[in-house]
């Protein structure tokens, strides 16, 4: 049994998640696992709490080297922690991504970009 004073000074947040939504997301998990190909497009732009960060973490590991996966990202290897929001699950996430991988870094402006102007 942990003393009175175990949690004082810190928060402690307890969730419940209903049965169906556990059930929805092993659903979905399971479909994502089948994709021939799972393109995910703009990785970064929004960041991840913790638990977002885990579960794209188990859909990536879910496909690795079973299935491809195309990932777009304007942001270095380096700042994805900060979408992710954890150093150890961005080293292992990374890991999984890169090995067996084709990255193809681009330089320059963006295809908007180019076209805004072109219209304008």
């Amino acid at each position: 049994e942990l003393p009175p004073t175990a949690f004082e000074g810190r928060k402690l947040r307890i969730v419940r998640v209903s049965r169906q939504a556990m059930v929805q997301l092993g659903r979905l998990q399971q479909r994502l696992r089948r994709v021939d190909l799972l393109i995910c497009d703009e990785l970064g732009f929004v960041p991840f709490d913790r638990a977002g960060g885990q579960l794209l973490f188990n859909v990536f590991a879910d496909r690795y080297e079973r299935r491809p996966t195309i990932v777009t990202s304007n942001l270095a290897f380096s700042q994805w922690v900060r979408v992710l929001s954890d150093e150890k699950l961005t080293t292992a996430l990374l890991d999984r991504l890169s090995h067996h991988a084709h990255i193809l870094a681009t330089k320059g402006s963006s295809y908007r970009t180019r076209l805004r102007k072109s219209t304008s």
